[in-house]
């Protein structure tokens, strides 16, 4: 089983460059002792540059938030793993409710994606996750069980790979899902990754929790035996909630 943590900050379509410049900086000040924790911070895509500089010496990663699944051409708007790279980029985001949702990515598209971000020497965090209705439909297991299967159709290894549960209707509403249903959620998607690959394959895959996480309910969280970590989105916006849900981690994987 996964023997350390990664905290991702996903700052959505907040932060001009020189804001997510200077959170950074002033993170990155803080000489935090974490360890087992990696930290990721997931800007828009005008942040990203020369934020890979701030953290050059630092123990923080950097990731984005989407990306297209050509190299390059006629795609206006979008961006490209190789310039990704470019900016010092070491994860992406992909799958994420708003995208699935909002801008309607189909599981074809996000399985592209992750095929090419990981060919391109990147690591994806593939969201998975279900609707309020499909939640009341009893319907979450079917629905993790295909957004996996999609999304991993031809990935043979899952070193590279981080997963992270959201329940859609617990994102960015203040609703938390109780400890029993991010519980049994989590190991439904460990016994799903299970029978596509190993048991020993997903029990070094990092599942992460998605939904309205805070420093309030971060350590309860965190117990569930599945949860290896979070994507947190409102939180991660001021450094004093983000900081305290990072050293809450890191305590409790001291013990």
């Amino acid at each position: 089983m996964n023997k350390h943590a990664i905290v991702a900050g996903n700052w959505k379509m907040y932060k001009t460059s020189v804001e997510g410049r200077n959170f950074v900086e002033d993170f990155v000040n803080l000489m935090l002792n974490i360890d087992d924790v990696e930290v990721i911070f997931c800007p828009p895509f005008s942040a990203l540059f020369n934020i890979d500089v701030i953290l050059k010496d630092a123990p923080y990663k950097l990731g984005a938030q989407n990306c297209h699944w050509e190299n390059e051409g006629a795609f206006t708007g979008e961006i490209s793993v190789n310039m990704l790279e470019s900016c010092g980029v070491d994860y992406v985001i992909l799958g994420h409710s708003e995208r699935r949702h909002v801008f309607n990515e189909t599981d074809e598209w996000i399985n592209k994606k992750v095929k090419s971000v990981l060919n391109g020497g990147l690591k994806p965090i593939l969201c998975i996750g279900e609707t309020l209705d499909q939640r009341k439909s009893n319907e979450t297991k079917d629905v993790l069980f295909h957004q996996l299967k999609e999304g991993l159709s031809g990935v043979e290894k899952l070193d590279e790979v981080v997963i992270a549960y959201e329940p859609v209707w617990a994102i960015g509403t203040g609703e938390t899902a109780t400890i029993e249903q991010v519980g049994e959620a989590h190991k439904w998607v460990r016994n799903i990754l299970s029978d596509f690959y190993s048991r020993d394959i997903a029990d070094d895959t990092s599942i992460l929790y998605g939904g309205s996480v805070k420093p309030e309910n971060a350590e309860e969280l965190f117990g569930i035996k599945d949860v290896n970590g979070f994507l947190i989105g409102g939180a991660s916006l001021k450094i004093d909630p983000f900081k305290e849900i990072i050293l809450t981690v890191n305590k409790k994987l001291k013990g």
